[in-house]
């Protein structure tokens, strides 16, 4: 038998709370929605946002991806490239069009462009709630899922309501909350504090839930790939 280490996709939340940052947290969620067009297993995907800055952070974020130009991506002025494959495109605005039917609001993008390329805008919904892809499936692609939350702790009540848990952020001004809520709350294998980043080989990799099981890099992950031998001696 052979141990594995299995990564199986995410649905990474990324909370705003009342005393965060906005303009970084608006500047960094774009980043870690668009990143590789949005085509990364560790990519910000659901933004929950408390409803106390909520207003400000959505025109911040719906402003900021609708700069998002995309085109060939060997363009210095192009901030996208394409998606990898046609059928990865059909299947998030499927996704997308899914979502709206059952309530959700298209705030910028989620239409497919004419011309070559399999291109797909920075797109955002709102009013995503349960039983919407949006809430519950991953959405591999540049859309992006915004939530309003009442409050600090119904925040990291639907951060944690996912099948998923590999990695997340939360933005807050006092570090030593934000770390609390991580270490203590936060159900998922990687969390961001007021930053997003991708891995780290000194850093243990990998997810909890469906996210799958095991850690690569660093020493964690060169114990995965082990197996450890015990020597017992008697000296009597």
């Amino acid at each position: 038998m052979k141990k594995t280490v299995l990564e199986l996709g995410s649905n990474d939340a990324y909370l705003v709370l009342d005393d965060a940052d906005i303009e970084l947290a608006v500047k960094t969620c774009i980043q870690g929605r668009v990143y590789n067009n949005g085509e990364t297993c560790v990519a910000a995907k659901r933004f929950i946002v408390v409803d106390k800055v909520y207003d400000e952070f959505k025109k911040g974020f719906v402003k900021g991806m609708q700069k998002i130009n995309y085109g060939n991506p060997m363009d210095s002025d192009a901030k996208m490239g394409p998606m990898a494959r046609e059928d990865l495109r059909e299947t998030i605005h499927q996704q997308v069009l899914d979502s709206v039917k059952q309530g959700a609001e298209i705030l910028c993008g989620g239409e497919i462009p004419e011309g070559t390329g399999y291109f797909y805008p920075a797109s955002i919904l709102g009013n995503v709630k349960p039983g919407q892809p949006a809430y519950d499936e991953e959405l591999f692609g540049p859309v992006a899922s915004l939530i309003k939350a009442k409050d600090n702790k119904d925040a990291m009540r639907i951060a944690n309501d996912s099948r998923f848990g590999l990695g997340g952020g939360i933005f807050s001004k006092d570090e030593d909350k934000a770390i609390a809520l991580a270490k203590m709350h936060f159900d998922t294998g990687m969390i961001n504090i007021n930053s997003y980043g991708l891995a780290h080989p000194n850093m243990p990799f990998g997810g909890v839930k469906d996210s799958g099981y095991g850690r690569e890099h660093g020493g964690f992950g060169i114990r995965e790939f082990v197996n450890s031998k015990s020597i017992l001696m008697n000296k009597n």
